[in-house]
């Protein structure tokens, strides 16, 4: 069943503090290229993500570690000139903010100096908090990242769900606040108990945006080539998959072999 929503001609980072007061769910979803983010912004997706996801999904790596602050740009640039409607947000990846404040404000101001991109995305809590305050005191919107922060996989050594236990989820609300104290417009937490989320959500004034964070946030983020199913092998509880591309475009191709081989392709009608 649809819902009615209120008509956004641009999104912008108030309009999705707006969006929290007035209880409406935030849509965000991920491109990287120039026809997927017009495609994405045409169906009305509020917050387009340029994810570092992109070294696996467009890259093929096995993390999201080895992509690059040109590639990430490379891919920012593409999407910018596709949208009319959506906030564009950009991560910061690895090894280009963590090390020192400077460095991280440089990375910034490359993004949005090189890609024209709305807002950049930082992962982390306390520990990368003053180089959230060097960006934003340079007038750079920051998305923050808390719980599941695929660039601390290493760190971590698993995929799973974040802050089951009571200490470390203390410690993620404590971050999350102090993300928002920074000046921070809203915050993606990823595969985090939904209940934990929920009580984040309530707790601060800035959109919560979930991914695997259950329903009480504020609004939701996927990796568009998973919930559409151009990606089949990544199952995890929190996907919902809308479409099966995959297999119909597996079809397709196949069709076309099929039609060239047998020459029925091109016909008459398909030839100048």
């Amino acid at each position: 069943m649809s819902v009615a929503k209120k008509e956004y001609k641009r999104i912008t980072t108030k309009t999705l503090v707006d969006m929290k007061q007035n209880r409406e769910k935030i849509s965000m979803l991920t491109a990287y290229d120039y026809t997927m983010a017009k495609i994405v912004d045409s169906a009305g997706v509020d917050v387009i993500l340029v994810g570092d996801s992109a070294s696996n999904v467009m890259a093929g790596h096995e993390t999201t570690l080895p992509i690059t602050l040109d590639q990430m740009i490379y891919h920012a640039s593409a999407v910018i000139r596709a949208v009319k409607r959506s906030l564009v947000v950009v991560d910061i990846p690895f090894g280009s903010y963590q090390s020192d404040p400077k460095e991280a404000l440089r990375s910034a101001i490359r993004i949005m100096k090189e890609s024209g991109a709305h807002a950049i995305k930082i992962e982390g809590g306390r520990e990368i908090k003053e180089s959230a305050k060097r960006i934003l005191n340079a007038g750079i919107p920051v998305m923050g990242h808390l719980g599941l922060t695929p660039q601390s996989i290493y760190k971590f050594g698993t995929y799973t769900v974040r802050a089951k236990e009571d200490e470390e989820a203390e410690k993620l609300k404590e971050d999350a606040k102090i993300l928002e104290k920074c000046g921070c417009f809203a915050i993606v937490l990823e595969k985090v108990p939904a209940k934990l989320a929920a009580e984040v959500a309530s707790e601060l004034t800035i959109p919560i945006i979930g991914i695997g964070a259950g329903g009480g946030v504020d609004g939701q983020v996927l990796v568009t080539h998973d919930m559409i199913g151009m990606t089949h092998e990544f199952n995890p509880r929190f996907l919902r998959r809308y479409l099966d591309l995959y297999a119909e475009m597996t079809k397709a191709f196949t069709q076309y072999i099929d039609d060239v081989k047998s020459k029925d392709f091109p016909n008459e009608e398909e030839q100048y």
